[in-house]
């Protein structure tokens, strides 16, 4: 008989059911991790981010795996990690941490948007930046509503944050700045994004008329290879010298994009679009999601978290479209205002999604290449948002 006691004692199990509470906590998170797995494999809403980070959650909450350690890289009295402390106590997971406590993983992810990304609609019409402007409303609303329900300045930075649509910035800001809120805020940023074709059509209907739906914009510019070798080298220097504490997302966006435009870099662009974003994916959404145990996970602050990350979503679509109604109205219906709807960051699904409501009211309108514009300006402004925040609170 003792030889199966000490057999049962070596398992999970009895961590499992020692404490009814825990046990009932560790039920309620294999149902939210049930869930992602279903939006990502059944629906397939963003399946390359969700599907890592819902497995990083089941691994954070196996009864005795040990695979991540908080305690290493949270500290009461807010001194810095110990490395040292890391690499004698630590397990696979807060090694693969390290990556997004460094801020090197949402560096690299930018690398790899950059040079997916095309900027030449942006270039083509540079008032695109306005209605990305006009879509980080919601961070700040966010922000303020996070202030108003108790958070610290900290937390609410990395909870508005959320609003940006942007899921490397979100995990920057608050592995700096709330680094306890780490799971709840990055789950809801990517989640909010795997959603975006549900939550913004409604409000893109609400907000503009069938006319202004029907709009069928000109052709841009075509764009010359120096605008856009010029581009990137532009932006970088502005922008840092105007938020020193952008330049991570921003160098490394516009680093990128560089390597795609500048025509000689063709093998470090295909690295950096392929293997380097694939794997820095599965290390950022394992480590991410490993954050997301049953005790820090399920508290009332992750409840506020969701539904203050869903006002901020819905803001920004807001916020962009007003800004394209605004624009529209100056130039006399030139602009579509569905567009400004893509200002929210996520590339390019806020983009297809005004593409896709604009052809319904009018099959012969094609709003994709002009929703890049805001969609891409709002990378950039999701970026600066973060820099701001960093530097106020950092």
């Amino acid at each position: 008989m003792s030889f199966f006691t000490n057999i049962y004692n070596t398992t999970g199990l009895p961590i499992l059911f020692e404490d009814p509470v825990h046990l009932i906590k560790t039920l309620v998170m294999y149902a939210i991790i049930g869930g992602l797995f279903y939006l990502a494999i059944v629906k397939k809403f963003e399946p390359l981010l969700l599907l890592p980070i819902a497995f990083g959650m089941l691994l954070a909450n196996l009864p005795g795996a040990n695979l991540y350690h908080m305690e290493l890289f949270i500290h009461e009295d807010g001194s810095p990690i110990n490395m040292q402390q890391i690499a004698e106590q630590g397990n696979l997971i807060d090694f693969l941490y390290l990556g997004v406590k460094l801020g090197i993983y949402p560096s690299l992810i930018f690398l790899g948007v950059g040079a997916m990304t095309d900027f030449s609609a942006l270039i083509a019409n540079p008032k695109s930046l306005l209605m990305g402007a006009g879509a980080q409303l919601g961070v700040f609303v966010a922000f303020s509503g996070a202030i108003l329900l108790g958070f610290t300045p900290h937390e609410a930075g990395s909870i508005g944050i959320i609003g940006g649509a942007d899921g490397p910035t979100a995990i920057l800001v608050t592995k700096t700045l709330a680094p306890h809120l780490l799971g709840a805020i990055a789950i809801a940023a990517y989640s909010y994004m795997a959603l975006i074709p549900i939550i913004q059509p409604p409000f893109m209907k609400l907000l503009t008329t069938k006319e202004e739906r029907s709009i069928v914009m000109t052709t841009l510019r075509p764009v010359s290879k120096a605008e856009k070798i010029l581009f990137p080298i532009v932006v970088t220097l502005v922008v840092t010298l105007i938020v020193p504490d952008a330049a991570p997302l921003i160098g490394f966006l516009m680093l990128g994009n560089l390597l795609n435009v500048s025509g000689v870099c063709d093998r470090l662009s295909k690295t950096a679009q392929n293997e380097l974003m694939n794997i820095v994916t599965i290390f950022l959404g394992v480590s991410v999601g490993a954050t997301a145990n049953a005790d820090n996970f399920l508290a009332w602050s992750t409840v506020k978290i969701i539904l203050l990350g869903l006002t901020a979503f819905i803001i920004s679509t807001c916020g962009g479209l007003i800004t394209g109604k605004i624009m529209c109205w100056i130039t006399k219906g030139k602009i579509n205002p569905l567009i400004g709807s893509a200002g929210v960051s996520a590339v390019p699904m806020a983009a297809r999604v005004s593409q896709v409501v604009g052809q319904k009211e009018n099959p012969s309108n094609f709003l994709l290449m002009h929703a890049m514009g805001p969609n891409v300006a709002g990378v950039i402004g999701s970026a600066v948002a973060a820099g701001v925040f960093l530097s106020y609170f950092a």
